[in-house]
């Protein structure tokens, strides 16, 4: 992963946070992480001969600020990682003197990302728990990724990494639209949530000049997390 650009977005982020907080008394700042279990969208020229998508699990975290607009409405923009990508499952049965042996091979192909989410929150009611929903657009780049195989039969292989390198096929960039629900409940100066959002993207990742190939990224995450005013 290239360390350098992951370093610099928290800078600058860290940097606005410092910037907005006298001019926001009650805008808070937030931590949260999680799993994310990601896919692609199967293109239907693919969908008769390729095998079957499966969903990718990977680490997701975030820095954020939540700026309040009125009493239930608030902006929250974030700086997360995500580990985006797919797995592919493959197998078959062999047949040995009676004795059925599975062999196959299980392929994951792994994306590492910065993305920007710029999110509305809306608060559903104000209690001891206060359950809320989001929703907005992500701007996400995509710093480092791999294919990671590993062949299966009576044992496992060590997995074979190779990585990936983003060019005019390979799409470094995805615009997507998020949303999801959570939960939050008062502890100590701030508040502790847990979230699930699902994420769908609009950029095509593989470009290529004669066929259309619709593969694009989407997928599901739940998190927990902190946050807590500024002030």
């Amino acid at each position: 992963m290239n360390r350098s650009l992951i370093t610099r977005t928290v800078t600058a982020f860290g940097l606005v946070v410092f910037a907005v907080a006298p001019l926001f008394a009650q805008v808070q700042v937030g931590v949260r992480g999680g799993a994310h279990w990601g896919t692609v969208s199967e293109p239907s020229i693919l969908q008769t001969i390729s095998p079957t998508l499966q969903f990718s699990p990977g680490p997701t975290a975030a820095l954020f600020l939540e700026i309040p607009l009125t009493n239930t409405l608030s902006f929250r923009p974030e700086v997360a990682y995500i580990q985006k990508g797919v797995v592919i499952n493959e197998g078959t049965t062999l047949n040995i003197g009676g004795f059925g042996l599975p062999i196959g091979a299980r392929v994951a192909y792994q994306t590492q990302n910065i993305e920007v989410p710029l999110l509305l929150k809306a608060t559903l009611s104000d209690g001891p728990v206060q359950p809320y929903i989001f929703g907005g657009p992500a701007i996400s780049y995509t710093a480092d990724g791999r294919i990671r195989s590993r062949a299966t039969a009576l044992f496992t292989t060590k997995p074979i990494d190779i990585p990936l390198t983003f060019s005019s096929t390979l799409n470094a960039w995805d615009f997507s639209a998020v949303g999801g629900l959570g939960l939050a409940m008062s502890a100590g100066p701030g508040k502790f949530f847990v979230e699930g959002r699902y994420e769908q993207g609009f950029t095509r990742q593989i470009q290529l000049p004669v066929v259309n190939l619709p593969v694009r990224n989407r997928g599901f995450s739940m998190s927990l997390g902190y946050s807590f005013p500024l002030n």
